[in-house]
């Protein structure tokens, strides 16, 4: 009889410890990996929403994100820490674009933050006239060129 109050007793513990174990594994947290269900694309779009409403942080991790596959991201980007005045990030982000799409738009952007910085004026000539020579009927790319060489015509002696 002991016995067999011992042994029910001895279930009750296992059957006790065995719930709290099923109980607390369902509280335990867990990591799981999910594959990113946007496209670089759609990283885009909804980053250019989100710069729309003035949320630039948000943007600019959409950026990234993209960035990781379009490298046409790196232009966003610049143009997010331009917003910022980051200015040195945005000189890197512009670099990059450059460097793997030949956008126009990212000449164009380079050279406007080092007209606007007032720095690297020869640079910023070379840059502009790329970006109209690849894309000549852009108008804002012209006035880019014009505002650069009229500055430089100002400030550098004859």
């Amino acid at each position: 009889m002991a016995k067999d109050r011992l042994l029910v007793a001895a279930h009750t513990a296992v059957i006790v410890a065995l719930l709290a174990v099923f109980l607390s594994s369902c509280s335990l947290p867990r990591i799981i990996v999910l594959r990113d269900p946007l496209t670089p694309e759609e990283h885009i779009n909804l980053g250019v929403s989100y710069e729309k409403n003035g949320e630039l942080d948000a943007a600019l991790k959409e950026y990234e994100a993209a960035s990781k596959k379009t490298p046409v991201a790196y232009l966003y980007a610049g143009n997010i820490y331009l917003q910022k005045k980051l200015y040195e990030e945005a000189e890197r982000s512009y670099g990059i674009a450059i460097d793997k799409t030949k956008d126009p738009r990212a000449y164009n952007n380079l050279a406007w933050l080092y007209f606007t910085q007032d720095i690297k004026p020869e640079e910023a000539e070379k840059l502009a006239r790329k970006a109209v020579e690849l894309s000549p009927d852009s108008q804002d790319f012209k006035d880019t060129l014009d505002k650069i060489v009229e500055k430089r015509k100002v400030t550098v002696p004859p």
